[in-house]
């Protein structure tokens, strides 16, 4: 090898070289799923660990497509094993042949491809999401684009109803990192404003309508947006600040340009954005119960209004083996649905 190449790349001529030539019926193929590598985020580190050429292939009939694939692969390709594991896997080749609704129910827990439900859509992890519609592609016969396209981001009112309860989890706590210090928990104080960050990096990704990976690859994500305005330069301030005095004036600082950007989405009446006293105490907020209301007032859709304040799966849940299983979040789908009626 002369250098690093991506695993898209590697995977792109894995496929044209290898498997397209002994595919003989229509199909569509791409690496998506789990993985940095699926992200564009792999380097040179991921190589050791379950790294390589991989990719799906979605067919109708799957098991003559398998049996001609597993008979033609090579044992290496561009310098590669194309049999490897990791950990407690053991070497083997990872060619997935399966049909795009099979797939989609084992890797989301529902075929997207026959529609998407609210409940779909609130229980389905960010990072599940972001599996099916990140990935390359590098052969379509028309069966993945539409699903693809269908996943690529929220519906509008759903969109907005998630920028609503995000500056309600802001709201939440915005007051507790002065109350925190004030009783001398210093430390709490810290902990309260390294959460208000985590929530304000979300938010700057539900602004953006960005999805957001797991925790590996969230900071990551947040960059890649670009941050004209100093966002993450302020972020970092918080995270750093040695006392209190800073970390308040960081904070309502990076509020002040969160608020800038909510009011740049043109989507409520503009919203003052200046940091304020909250109520009679001496804690400087943004009072972001005032960007929940604008927010709110926008949604018209009474199914999305009947939802739970706490909001989508990602917005109240970060455990991997929770978010990362799809029949374990399905089990929650109970609480995005209506109560019945009487």
């Amino acid at each position: 090898m002369t250098g690093f190449r991506s695993a898209v790349e590697v995977s792109r001529g894995f496929y044209a070289e290898v498997i397209k030539p002994v595919v003989n019926a229509p199909h569509a193929a791409g690496l998506l799923g789990w993985g940095s590598d699926v992200l564009g985020y792999d380097t040179e580190r991921s190589m050791d660990h379950g790294w390589g050429p991989r990719l799906h292939v979605f067919v109708d009939d799957v098991e003559p497509v398998r049996e001609a694939i597993e008979a033609n692969l090579p044992d290496e390709y561009d310098g590669h094993a194309v049999r490897f594991g990791w950990d407690a896997h053991e070497p083997t080749h990872h060619i997935t042949v399966t049909t795009l609704s099979g797939w989609l129910v084992d890797h989301l827990g529902f075929d997207a491809g026959k529609g998407i439900s609210l409940e779909d859509w609130m229980v389905t992890p960010q990072q599940q999401l972001l599996g099916v519609v990140a990935g390359a592609v590098y052969a379509d016969d028309g069966r993945l684009e539409p699903v693809r396209a269908a996943l690529q981001w929220y519906p509008d009112e759903l969109w907005r109803w998630l920028l609503t309860c995000q500056w309600s989890r802001i709201a939440q706590e915005e007051a507790f990192v002065q109350r925190t210090h004030e009783v001398g928990d210093e430390l709490g104080s810290r902990i309260v404003a390294s959460r208000l960050v985590r929530d304000l990096m979300r938010l700057a990704l539900l602004q953006s309508r960005t999805y957001a990976p797991y925790a590996k690859w969230f900071g990551t994500a947040f960059a890649r947006l670009g941050h004209a305005d100093g966002l993450d330069r302020v972020l970092a301030e918080v995270l750093a600040a040695g006392d209190h005095a800073d970390r308040e004036r960081a904070l309502t600082t990076a509020y002040g340009l969160v608020a800038r950007r909510h009011n740049a989405l043109g989507i409520t009446p503009e919203v003052d954005p200046s940091p304020r006293r909250y109520f009679d105490r001496p804690a400087m907020v943004l009072g972001a119960d005032r960007f929940v209301d604008a927010c709110q007032a926008t949604v018209t859709d009474p199914r999305v209004r009947a939802l739970g304040m706490f909001g989508a799966i990602d917005q109240f849940a970060d455990n991997t083996d929770l978010l990362s299983n799809p029949s374990a979040y399905r089990k929650l789908i109970g609480a995005f649905r209506p109560p019945a009626g009487p």
